[in-house]
C-alpha cells in the first residue's frame, strides 16, 4: 500500500491538537490513516448516479409528547422549602448596594 499520510503530516496534526505520540504510534497512526483514505477511494469508485443524497441514514421525525395540564404543587407546601418567606415569595440577603 502506498502512504498515504506521512509521518510528518501526522506529527503536524498532532502539534496543532497539542497532542503527543511515541515514534511506534505516529507510525502506526500514519499507516492506519493511509488506509482509511485507500478505503474511500475504493468508495469512490461507486456509480452512485441513481442513488439520491440523504443527510442521515435513516429517516428522521420530530416526536412531540402532548402537551397536559397537571396540577400544580400547593403554594404553602413549596415556600415551606425556604429558609425564610414573605408575601408569598423566599425571602434572600440583599446582595446588592
Amino acid at each position: 500500500m502506498t502512504e498515504k499520510i506521512s509521518r510528518d503530516e501526522v506529527l503536524h496534526v498532532a502539534r496543532l491538537a497539542r497532542l503527543t505520540f511515541s515514534e511506534a504510534e505516529v507510525d502506526r497512526f500514519a499507516e492506519q490513516l493511509s488506509a482509511i483514505l485507500t478505503y474511500m477511494e475504493k468508495l469512490d469508485e461507486l456509480d452512485t448516479s441513481g442513488v439520491e443524497p440523504t443527510s442521515h441514514v435513516l429517516p428522521l421525525a420530530n416526536v412531540f409528547k402532548a402537551d397536559e395540564t397537571l396540577p400544580s404543587l400547593e403554594r404553602d407546601k413549596i415556600m415551606s422549602g425556604g429558609p425564610s418567606t414573605e408575601h408569598g415569595h423566599y425571602k434572600v440577603p440583599k446582595i446588592v448596594e
